[in-house]
């Protein structure tokens, strides 16, 4: 299996679209879907970036050898993540501090 294919395997596993895979990574999709088709190398650049993004292990996106992810990816996060790189910046921006806030009132439970 190429580099190539495991790029596509690991968003696949993700269970992502090519479109939000490369919204993910900053990237287009024409050029995802390049990737994915073996048109499009995969550079240093790009290996460091989906493995900082997904949690993907680099030494099996290089080689195949080990393991895709460090660990299991929290589908709940990746999901908030998915949703929250699609909003706007100002509702990004909210949604931060909504978050926040949240974790002020956590700490104080804790604290009681």
């Amino acid at each position: 299996m190429s580099i190539n294919q495991r790029v596509k395997e690991v968003r696949q596993a993700l269970n992502l679209s090519q479109a939000k895979f490369a919204k993910a990574l900053c990237m287009s999709n024409g050029y995802i879907a390049g990737i994915e088709l073996g048109h499009n190398n995969v550079n240093d650049r790009i290996v460091k970036l989906i493995c900082f993004t997904f949690h993907v292990n680099e030494q099996w996106l290089k080689t195949g050898n080990g393991c895709m992810f460090h660990e299991k990816p929290n589908q709940l996060v990746e999901l908030a993540s998915s949703i929250f790189n699609e909003l706007k910046p100002e509702y990004q921006e909210y949604v931060l501090k909504q978050i926040e806030q949240l974790l002020e009132i956590q700490h104080k439970e804790m604290e009681e």
